[in-house]
């Protein structure tokens, strides 16, 4: 079995596959303190409450955007798995052609992401937009070009900040709201939170299409842990919550031998 990993900001995403099926997926919050036994013991304990034998995952993968971690993610599966996890990073086969003025600056969640895409839909213009932490945006042509896109503040970050920095506004229930103007305080920023997400989308996309793709309108797929969000609205041609970790399996298929240079 195989055992992927995306290490985020706020979470540990985790997902076991079994012959390519992804059979098993459960999280765990993400510190940049966790130490290799913490994130061990916890991944044994979760796989065992899911009837996973640990003794069973012979390889792990892993992206991460969280740099503190990546020591004890390696520790971990090397003490509790007797593996060497395959880090998504640069030097890696990704089967992309990456198109960033520092090809080196792209997030490793970008590139899972961008994988797991043009493996589900191959020859196809994608936009990819991935509600995590920050909502990442992501345009891949047919030709599996990675042109770049855009990062903005996630719907959570965006509602913390709000908390945060105001004197009176409190957190709120993050969900899909009706109307665009709210009666009440949590209402305001109920609304505030969905329409402005949903706005986004729509400008956003409208804009990439225009200015890379020639107006050839792309398939527009969600991810993350807010994709499933916005499903009335209609915003997009796929919802795939885990994109990321099939991009990972498909790092894993064209890197057989580990973390070699290309």
């Amino acid at each position: 079995m195989i055992l992927a990993l995306d290490v985020g900001n706020s979470q540990i995403y985790c997902g076991v596959f079994k012959d390519e099926q992804l059979i098993v997926q459960f999280r765990r919050a993400s510190t940049n303190k966790a130490s290799s036994d913490e994130i061990g013991v916890f991944l044994r304990a979760a796989l065992r409450e899911n009837d996973i034998d640990p003794k069973t995952i012979e390889m792990v993968v892993c992206c991460s955007v969280v740099p503190d971690l990546n020591y004890s993610i390696r520790g971990c599966c090397q003490k509790y798995f007797n593996v060497d996890p395959l880090m998504l990073r640069p030097g890696i086969k990704t089967g992309l052609k990456i198109k960033y003025k520092d090809p080196k600056e792209v997030g490793a969640d970008r590139i899972a992401d961008a994988m797991g895409g043009v493996r589900l839909y191959p020859n196809k213009n994608l936009i990819i937009i991935d509600f995590g932490t920050a909502t990442t945006v992501c345009a891949i042509t047919k030709d599996r070009e990675f042109l770049g896109g855009n990062i903005l503040p996630g719907v959570r970050l965006a509602m913390e900040a709000l908390e945060a920095k105001t004197a009176q506004l409190p957190t709120v229930e993050i969900k899909p709201v009706k109307y665009a103007f709210g009666r009440s305080t949590v209402e305001s920023i109920q609304s505030g939170l969905y329409w402005s997400n949903v706005g986004m989308v729509k400008e956003i996309t409208s804009r990439i299409t225009a200015e890379v793709f020639q107006d050839e309108k792309p398939m527009l797929i969600a991810t993350g842990g807010f994709s499933h969000l916005f499903d009335r609205e209609g915003l997009f041609d796929a919802v795939v919550p885990d994109l990321i970790l099939v991009g990972l399996l498909d790092a894993l298929r064209l890197n057989p031998q580990g973390e070699e240079e290309e």
